[in-house]
């Protein structure tokens, strides 16, 4: 790359910031009547001067997202009779004034997810700007940071660029661009998308940072509402902007908002509240006078040479991120660039299919299917039956020869190879040892009972009709629902209880108070998209985990199919150090009660487990909520956005003790036996029990 093409990129991207400066300084001009009359209704006490329709938009999507306890909303709203709009604004109030307990670390999420760009520049590397990936492999910034694929060559990313929470410059991570796999960009909205390059362990950026989920939906924020930016202001370690930043003015396709933002912040990611990204920032907002010439803090007329901290801001402009969606939809890509897109998930508008509207429950698509444990495949019946997996033994001598490290799957493994699950979780494990100061361990140490395809056969006997074969239309909960009645009646209390413990008021209730609730509550299909709603689950992995725990607890055959088929591959004898996950965990602790005596459990982990419901650990084998004698040392491990760990801490019902462990998941991971074992504090217990006590 030569010196005179590196000062030309420079310079065209110096130019187009200027020009995008001026224009967002117009467009503020333009609006500046629209935002009067927005403060004027705020010195009148309105607090959230906006269309009703947006307000109506706004509390479904909170009341869908559970961004406050619904409890806490309903009190809020039953004192006194409310039309529909004071109700929204009494839902908006209890929302932007009370935060949920995850929004630090959910926030601490999200900012992982933004990264610092640099420019290779006559031997320096300088900070032009902020970047933030919106698929694992895809980051968004603005087109005048990376105006065209030859700049994004000669630039590179780096993510973790902060201080720890001791204040103590982290060690960051630098990847480099792949424009030449994709790279778009558009001068209008000023936006650019490109591919990041993965590291060398070969994997894509999100699944070491995650990335955030774009959504074309209405309903993400309205006028008077606070944002928060994550970015590099001035090329600076990474900075957040939150509260007191308010949004004053909505446009067709920017928005203004007021919050401390400076130069290296272009590209950096709005949120809203609950972390969704609202908008791409792009440009401060500075003051002009009657010539339109930018003004300095003492009123005169800025000149170049006095530099950005002299202009006189006085507003922050955004480029809505349902418009760089639906630019994006229109754009004639590639097979592959699509494929890409679709990566970005389905409130996108980018996977091929329409985004559901809100409040509704759909089937997962794309990458969701996989992340939802292969969707509904189970419940369809199979074209060509493929030959049934076996467990895998441990090595011998392993952890000294008289200890033994199990790993207990789930369900929906049917037809997958059982060594790669082994080391998909012995990966997910190493992640969380590593991290912890302790040593990986090597997956041929570790034995794997496997019984994903005899759990298939077991429930393809016991359900006489293929229901998702009939009514491929029906909503998830009817989709899957066993067809045996006394399955059913397992599978509803189960979708019932858990509904309750996440604060589903009572239907009657609802329709009293008149809150607008009338698509998230009464029928079983409505109390499954509740919890969907209100965790980073779906409804279909939702539903299909209870359907299969209900199952496994109504019919003995399908116990004792799954029960034989795990004490195949199991030690007989020795200390063992029992990993179990989701519908695994039931099965575990039915397994304390058939394992040779010539085995003690020294230690159990559950992750992503249902054993917190009554309607679980009532029909488990050991008898009802209380620790196995046979089993030493329990962890459990739960994600508050894990549906299926709804029952979770099990503290508080289980006797005996046992130690909880709370941790936040990837939104798209939450219920991942990976992500769960990959925090330390989870791997360190583990870890500390592979080694024998002398």
């Amino acid at each position: 790359m030569t010196a005179t093409t590196t000062a030309v990129t420079a310079d065209r991207s110096r130019r187009e910031r200027k020009r995008q400066v001026a224009a967002a300084a117009a467009r503020y001009a333009e609006t500046g009547d629209e935002r009067r009359a927005v403060e004027r209704q705020q010195q009148a006490g309105v607090a959230f001067p906006d269309a009703e329709d947006a307000l109506a938009a706004r509390a479904a999507r909170l009341l869908d997202r559970q961004a406050v306890p619904a409890a806490l909303l309903v009190e809020a709203v039953r004192a006194e009779p409310l039309d529909p709009a004071a109700a929204y604004e009494r839902i908006l109030g209890v929302s932007k004034e009370l935060q949920a307990w995850s929004f630090l670390p959910r926030g601490a999420r999200a900012a992982r997810t933004v990264a610092r760009i640099s420019v290779r520049e006559n031997g320096r590397e300088l900070p032009v700007g902020t970047g933030f990936l919106v698929s694992p492999t895809l980051l968004m910034t603005n087109h005048h940071v990376l105006p065209d694929a030859e700049a994004a060559r000669q630039s590179f990313v780096e993510f973790d660029a902060q201080v720890t929470v001791d204040n103590v410059p982290q060690p960051p991570t630098r990847l480099e661009f792949a424009p030449d796999e994709f790279f778009t960009a558009d001068p209008r909205l000023d936006y650019a998308l490109v591919r990041v390059a993965p590291g060398p362990d070969q994997r894509p950026a999100g699944d070491a940072f995650g990335w955030n989920r774009l959504s074309a939906q209405p309903g993400k924020l309205v006028i008077g509402e606070p944002v928060n930016v994550i970015g590099h202001p001035m090329g600076r370690l990474k900075e957040i902007a939150v509260r007191d930043n308010m949004l004053q003015t909505r446009l067709d396709d920017f928005i203004h908002y007021m919050t401390d933002t400076e130069p290296g912040n272009s590209g950096s990611p709005v949120f809203n509240d609950q972390w969704e990204v609202v908008a791409l920032h792009h440009s401060g907002v500075p003051r002009t006078d009657g010539q339109g010439r930018v003004l300095r803090h003492d009123g005169q007329v800025w000149q170049p040479g006095d530099g950005d901290d002299a202009i006189d801001w006085v507003s922050n402009e955004g480029v809505r991120i349902s418009s760089i969606l639906k630019h994006l939809a229109a754009l004639p890509l590639t097979p592959q660039q699509r494929e890409l897109l679709a990566d970005m998930g389905p409130e996108s508008g980018l996977s091929g299919t329409a985004a559901p509207p809100v409040g509704t429950v759909a089937p997962p698509v794309g990458r969701d299917a996989a992340a939802a444990g292969a969707g509904a495949a189970a419940s369809r019946p199979a074209v060509e039956k493929a030959a049934a997996g076996t467990g895998l033994r441990a090595r011998d001598g392993a952890f000294g020869g008289g200890r033994h490290l199990v790993f207990l799957h789930g369900r929906s493994q049917e037809g997958k190879d059982p060594e790669r699950l082994r080391r998909e979780w012995a990966g997910g494990l190493n992640q969380g040892l590593v991290r912890a100061g302790l040593p990986p361990v090597d997956p041929a140490d570790v034995w794997f009972p496997y019984y994903g395809d005899r759990l298939v056969e077991a429930l393809t006997a016991h359900e006489a009709v293929p229901r998702l074969a009939e009514a491929p239309t029906a909503t998830a909960a009817e989709a899957v629902a066993p067809s045996s009645y006394t399955a059913r009646a397992v599978y509803e209390e189960i979708i019932g209880e858990a509904a309750a413990k996440w604060d589903m008021p009572h239907e009657s209730r609802l329709a009293t108070e008149r809150i607008g609730m009338d698509d998230v509550v009464g029928g079983l299909h409505k109390r499954l998209g509740w919890l969907a709603a209100r965790s980073d689950l779906d409804a279909w992995a939702i539903a299909l985990v209870f359907r299969d725990v209900a199952a496994y607890l109504d019919d003995r055959r399908i116990r004792d199919a799954v029960l034989d088929c795990v004490q195949e591959t199991m030690p007989d004898a020795g200390e063992v150090v029992l990993v179990s996950h989701s519908l695994g965990t039931v099965v575990g602790l039915d397994l304390t009660t058939r394992l040779s005596p010539g085995v003690n459990v020294v230690h159990l982990t559950t992750a992503g487990s249902p054993l917190g419901l009554d309607s679980v650990y009532s029909r488990l084998l050991v008898g009802g909520a209380k620790r196995p004698d046979i089993v030493t040392d329990w962890l459990n491990v739960w994600c508050p956005t894990d549906a299926v760990a709804i029952g979770c801490p099990l503290a508080d019902d289980w006797a005996d003790g046992l130690s909880d462990l709370a941790v936040v998941n990837a939104r798209d991971r939450a219920h991942s036996i990976a992500e769960y074992l990959a925090h330390p504090e989870a791997a360190r217990l583990i870890g500390s029990r592979l080694t024998p006590r002398v």
